[in-house]
């Protein structure tokens, strides 16, 4: 038996902070039941295809049932009373007020059941000036400070490669809390309101340099912070075959391996005194060779820096093949699989991962 044996989660939300969230309360062995619009969530509608479906629908909803209603319709939501009253958890993922209007509030489902833990998710959370704004997560990280850490030049600014506030704002503070709402539940006997704002979570990503404004009074500037691009001991470095050198030799002991390792002249391994100069030279040494030229260099040096790998090439790492990350499957319409999406959820908390699970059809339970 897994841990949620037993847990039934209502499911209000769409695209990706909500669905992952019920993702990995199904993987661990909740029953979710996804209320969708008549025609289906906008995921449904997204590119790639899998088995003529959403391929990121299909990852994001694998074991999980759907039921469509017209949440407008009076008729379709005295449908949801009796699940209500049976749920353990409803999960939504709508602007502030909506669901209030809509009779679904918190308040009106805890009439109906006083046990259910009710988790909101939106992007500045329930209260305060900027809760009814639109947004995604590049708004998110934007409107905290943390993306001004590091936009990348202002020629050139790089839009971060994950969905920071989606998943570590949103996503995974709407689990962990629901958790802790369960678990308050079985030593009261009462459920909760969850409100998560995937902004506030953007802070806590921003420890660094917090640590260093409020107590210094040094806020750092864009990619000035030694974990942003500021140290010679934390940067990308480019090999001769344009591929990237990834260098974390944060700890003295792994900053002097690496040196050791490609050879840096002694007045550039002091890096407090020029940090310019220091990440210039290694620059220039590591540039010189190719990255399977490095590879083992860095292997035998055990100093914290690894070669970039593109996604593709991180599929078949048997180190993470070994560990099983992709031994879970998701079925389409017709019984085509494809790997499920890794989630971080323990193997022993899991069902077997020879257990296929599909994505829901529709209304088709």
């Amino acid at each position: 038996m897994q841990p949620l044996t037993g847990i039934v989660v209502l499911d209000f939300t769409t695209l990706l902070p909500g669905p992952l969230a019920t993702l990995m309360l199904v993987e661990a062995g909740a029953e979710v039941i996804k209320v969708e619009a008549p025609g289906g969530e906008n995921m449904r509608r997204y590119e790639p295809r899998f088995d003529g479906e959403s391929a990121m629908f299909a990852l994001l909803n694998r074991g999980k049932q759907s039921l469509v209603l017209d949440l407008k319709n009076d008729a379709d939501r005295a449908r949801l009373k009796p699940l209500i009253e049976r749920a353990d958890v409803l999960v939504e993922q709508f602007r502030p007020g909506v669901m209030a209007r809509l009779g679904l509030g918190y308040d009106d489902v805890r009439a109906i059941n006083p046990r259910i833990v009710y988790c909101s998710i939106t992007g500045y959370g329930q209260t305060g000036p900027r809760a009814g704004e639109a947004g995604h997560d590049l708004n998110y990280i934007a409107s905290t400070g943390l993306l001004a850490l590091n936009p990348g030049p202002a020629d050139r600014p790089v839009v971060p490669p994950a969905l920071i506030a989606d998943i570590g704002g949103g996503t995974l503070p709407a689990v962990m809390n629901i958790l802790l709402g369960l678990r308050q539940r079985d030593r009261t006997g009462e459920g909760c309101y969850i409100d998560v704002a995937m902004t506030d979570a953007m802070f806590t990503f921003a420890a660094h340099a917090l640590a260093s404004g409020q107590a210094a009074g040094q806020f750092p500037g864009m990619g000035g912070a030694r974990l942003t691009g500021g140290s010679a001991r934390y940067q990308l470095y480019p090999t001769k075959d344009g591929k990237l050198a990834a260098c974390a030799a944060l700890e003295q002991k792994f900053w002097e391996a690496f040196c050791a390792a490609i050879g840096l002249a002694p007045e550039f391994i002091d890096d407090r005194r020029d940090p310019g100069a220091s990440k210039a030279a290694v620059a220039a040494i590591v540039a010189a060779r190719t990255a399977d030229e490095w590879r083992p260099v860095f292997a035998k040096a055990d100093c914290c820096v690894t070669i970039m790998a593109t996604l593709e090439e991180a599929l078949t790492d048997p180190h993470f093949v070994q560990r099983g990350l992709f031994a879970h499957s998701v079925a389409g319409p017709t019984g085509v699989t494809m790997p499920a999406l890794p989630v971080p959820i323990a193997p022993v908390f899991r069902d077997d991962p020879k257990t296929v699970k599909a994505m829901p059809k529709l209304g088709g339970g």
